[in-house]
Order: structure tokens, then sequence, then C-alpha cells
């Protein structure tokens, strides 16, 4: 069985939406994409290293796969496992792509099938529908969090109304120079 781990930047109040870079994510009127900027410093930079190194498979939604399929196909140096790993998107439109080893899933249920079947571990970045899919029917064994002194009223969060409750072991956390919060829970 492989282990699903969800990596995710929020702010205090657990936005995770359009954390990189302006316009990013406007979806719902939401104006403050490239949240995380101000931020970054060489601490930071090197804990996201060091999760980039890892050698394993990606669960994807469309948007945050669209997102990715613009821009990690030619710049496999800055991560160099993207390219090799496998890509599985969850999407009802898409069907085909040209960035190498893409695979669709047509339905929430293959990735029940995903998680059961042989292979490398996955990991989902960004996808907040995959992610509140993942948690209502108990699938996320580790949450990477990365948290951002930033309260931003609005935008879709980590944790939406109606979340079951689930319980979470701090395993590991560190504290930048501009204070993220890098926060490593297993489930328990």
């Amino acid at each position: 069985m492989r282990k699903i781990t969800v990596l995710s930047m929020i702010t205090l109040d657990g936005v995770m939406q359009g954390p990189g870079a302006p316009g990013e994510d406007p979806s719902e009127g939401f104006e403050h994409s490239g949240w995380a900027a101000p931020f970054a410093d060489e601490e930071g930079g090197l804990i996201v290293r060091d999760e980039l190194a890892g050698k394993v498979d990606y669960l994807l939604g469309r948007k945050t796969y669209d997102i990715w399929a613009g821009y990690w196909p030619g710049h496999g140096d800055i991560w160099p496992g993207i390219n090799g790993g496998m890509k599985y998107v969850l999407s009802s439109v898409l069907r085909e792509s040209d960035w190498e080893n893409t695979r669709f899933l047509s339905s929430p249920g293959a990735i029940g099938e995903l998680k059961r079947s042989d292979g490398r571990d996955i990991q989902v970045w960004g996808s907040s529908r995959v992610v509140h899919l993942l948690l209502e029917h108990d699938l996320v064994d580790e949450l990477r969090l990365k948290i951002y002194p930033l309260v931003l009223g609005s935008g879709k969060r980590l944790f939406p109304g109606g979340t079951v409750p689930r319980r979470f072991a701090l395993e590991e956390c560190r504290v930048t120079s501009k204070g993220v919060i890098f926060a490593r829970y297993l489930r328990s």
C-alpha cells in the first residue's frame, strides 16, 4: 500500500489558494495570489529542496495540473523528480497530455484503488478539492504544512467546514527566520 502525503502552504486562517505567483488562481474572485513570496528565506528553501528530492508519484487536481504542465516539463533541473514521477490527475474533463508520465483518473473511487496499489508513495501538492476528498475518505497518511504568518480572510481553505474529525501526531517542526512554521504530522 502506498502512503499519501499532503503538502500544503497555508495561512494562519487555513487559506491554501494561490500561494505561488500573482494571478496563480483567481477563481471565486481571489485577489491575493502570490502571498507566500515575502516569506521566502534560505532555511525554507532548503526544507523545500529536501521535499522535492524524493522519488515519489503525484496526485493532482486539474487546476494544479494545468499550472504545473505549463511550467515543470521545461524546468526539471529545479525539481529533478517531477518529470520522472507519475502524475495522477483527477479530472472529469482531461484525458490526454503531452507531459510524460501522466495518467488521468476519472472518479474519486480511483484514488482508493491507487493507494492500495503497489508503487511509489504519493504526494499531493495544492489541489484543494483532491485534498478535501482524501480527508473525507481518511486516505491521508501524512500532512506537511507550511504555515505562513499571514491572515487573508478569504480563499480556498485546507480544512473547509464539514471536514470529518481526524487525529494527527506532530512528528517534526521547524520555524524559519521569516516565521514560517514547517510542520510534519503523521496520521495517528
